[in-house]
């Protein structure tokens, strides 16, 4: 697993929950039912990105700290 940077853009975040039921370990609701990332590494890698994927919106963003890689959504 590499060491991932997880962030999710508040003010794009739609709540609609799919993040969390795909890596619970990973994502909650706050108390404005927008997605907060608590434990970055809470899941796979691959199980994080397809949260990320996931996501209707779009809000969620990740990076490979190590490598400076960002692995969603891809950079063209």
């Amino acid at each position: 697993m590499a060491k991932l940077t997880v962030t999710v853009n508040k003010g794009r975040c739609i709540a609609s929950g799919d993040c969390v039921e795909l890596a619970p370990g990973v994502f909650r609701l706050d108390a404005d039912e927008k997605s907060e990332v608590y434990n970055p590494s809470g899941a796979a890698d691959n199980v994080i990105v397809a949260a990320a994927r996931a996501c209707p919106a779009k809000a969620i963003t990740v990076i490979d700290a190590e490598s400076g890689a960002q692995l969603f959504p891809i950079k063209k």
